[in-house]
């Protein structure tokens, strides 16, 4: 048994940390070609064309999440619910199962014409595929249901025969929500209004709701074990995130309704809550820096408290501020599809989900690799990682951000619209930056992973204000 685990069934998480960690070097390449593409039209053409790297692009964002979030998930629980998994086999399934599946869609991708996919998997027995990262062809749908019940049934019948906490039972509701709410993807109406009204039940409920509560729980969770900090006091925290994240993103969804068909009051409705929306993440940056500050010990693993606190920053950052600036229903009349959303996700996407997976994987994964943290030196390079990331993504992001003000100014201000194709050839100095800005991510994610492979002494633990050398003073 690993003796740094205090559960041996936790060591199911790591395959699944491996495998989110390949998919998303394989989602950043396909988003770098497909930033290529949008400069220079022909590339990889026909073989990539630019709807099918963004299909790949997209899908792999997901999935390689789920595949964190499941690890997490296996990691976090058995230790919560002091208990061993109730099925480390059944997680062992699981994995194959999704891994295989999500690969062998991404080679369908790839291999046939869209069209041709969907009428070998069955779309014409229920037709779900074609929709904004819903493309997934119906088997697959079928096998990722399948894949969370099973995956759901394992960690709830651990939290049952264990003991429960306000984090396990946080993110046990926000997976369940998560799950629910993807049954929306098998709902595919005739009627435009209600197939985005649905859409947005996936899409929305998902980032802008339950997956709030598990980036909550795991962030919480994180924060306790570097810290030192009372479990009651992030307990309160927590309690208080996950409520005004629910009753904003819920009430919120309507920012997606104004200009779709649905009521006028949504325009109301959806400008008012998702307006408070940053609410919650400025909690979330004010809790992460006060258990910091509150902290009683200092953890040897001082690369995962610098993913937690980047966490906290960049989520209020993406999901809060950028998600401000174009949610009122006056502003997003102009910038709705515009460049100025493509700024939000990247930023949203990545200082709320991408970080705090990243977060829970360089807590854990020392762990389950037989230590209690990384070297100096790995954890030295580890946080140059985070730096080069962000720095890379702030590029992107300002500069899809400029390209989008533009976009609306010439597009849908101006007294004489510029037509689109007219607009985007203004835009190319944006767009080549956004390359760059793509590329130093990519370094900064291959400096992550070369991060695993160095060794050294291992950082000693001190009481917070003591011996003032965080991680400098280690042993063999």
């Amino acid at each position: 048994m690993n003796q740094t685990l205090k559960y041996s069934s936790q060591s199911v998480a790591k395959p699944y940390f491996m495998a989110a960690l390949l998919l998303f070097v394989g989602q950043i390449v396909f988003g770098l070609l497909m930033g290529i593409q949008y400069v220079v039209g022909d590339f990889l053409f026909p073989a990539i064309p630019f709807n099918v790297a963004r299909m790949v692009h997209t899908n792999l964002l997901i999935v390689w999440l789920l595949f964190g979030f499941m690890g997490s998930a296996y990691y976090l629980v058995p230790e919560e619910a002091e208990t061993e998994l109730y099925s480390p086999k059944l997680a062992w399934a699981l994995f194959w199962i999704f891994l295989v599946a999500g690969a062998l869609t991404i080679v369908g991708y790839l291999a046939l014409p869209y069209a041709k996919l969907a009428e070998l998997t069955g779309n014409e027995l229920l037709a779900t595929m074609g929709r904004e990262f819903l493309e997934q062809p119906l088997p697959t749908k079928v096998g990722i249901v399948i894949v969370a019940l099973g995956f759901l049934f394992n960690i709830t019948m651990t939290l049952l025969k264990g003991r429960k906490t306000s984090i396990s039972l946080v993110l046990h509701l926000g997976l369940w929500g998560l799950a629910l709410m993807f049954l929306f993807s098998f709902v595919n109406p005739d009627n435009l209004v209600r197939d985005k009204m649905y859409w947005w039940f996936v899409v929305h409920l998902w980032v802008e709701g339950v997956w709030e509560l598990i980036l909550g729980a795991l962030l919480a969770f994180v924060l306790i074990k570097t810290t030192g900090v009372d479990r009651e006091v992030i307990d309160k925290w927590l309690y208080v995130i996950i409520a005004f994240a629910l009753m904003t993103g819920i009430l919120g969804t309507g920012h997606h309704f104004y200009f779709i068909g649905l009521p006028g009051y949504w325009q109301w409705i959806g400008s008012v809550f998702s307006a408070m929306e940053p609410i919650p993440f400025f909690m979330m940056t004010v809790f992460a820096f006060n258990m910091v500050q509150r902290r009683r010990r200092e953890h040897p693993n001082q690369a995962a408290v610098l993913w937690a606190v980047g966490t906290a920053v960049m989520g209020f950052l993406g999901a809060g501020l950028w998600g401000f600036i174009h949610t009122l229903s006056a502003v997003n009349y102009y910038t709705h599809g515009s460049q100025v959303t493509a700024a939000h996700g990247h930023l949203a996407f990545y200082g709320a989900y991408v970080l705090v997976v990243i977060t829970m994987i360089s807590y854990a994964m020392p762990m389950l690799r037989g230590r209690e943290a990384n070297s100096a030196k790995a954890q030295s390079v580890e946080m140059w990682s985070f730096w080069i990331m962000t720095i890379g993504m702030a590029v992107m992001v300002l500069a899809l951000t400029g390209a989008g003000i533009i976009q609306v100014w010439l597009q849908r201000m101006a007294a004489n619209p510029t037509p689109f194709m007219a607009t985007q050839d203004q835009l190319s100095f944006f767009y080549w930056i956004r390359v760059w800005g793509g590329v130093t991510f990519l370094v900064g994610l291959v400096t992550y992973l070369l991060s695993f492979f160095i060794g050294g002494p291992v950082p000693v633990a001190t009481a917070a204000g003591g011996a003032g050398n965080r991680v400098l003073s280690s042993r063999r």
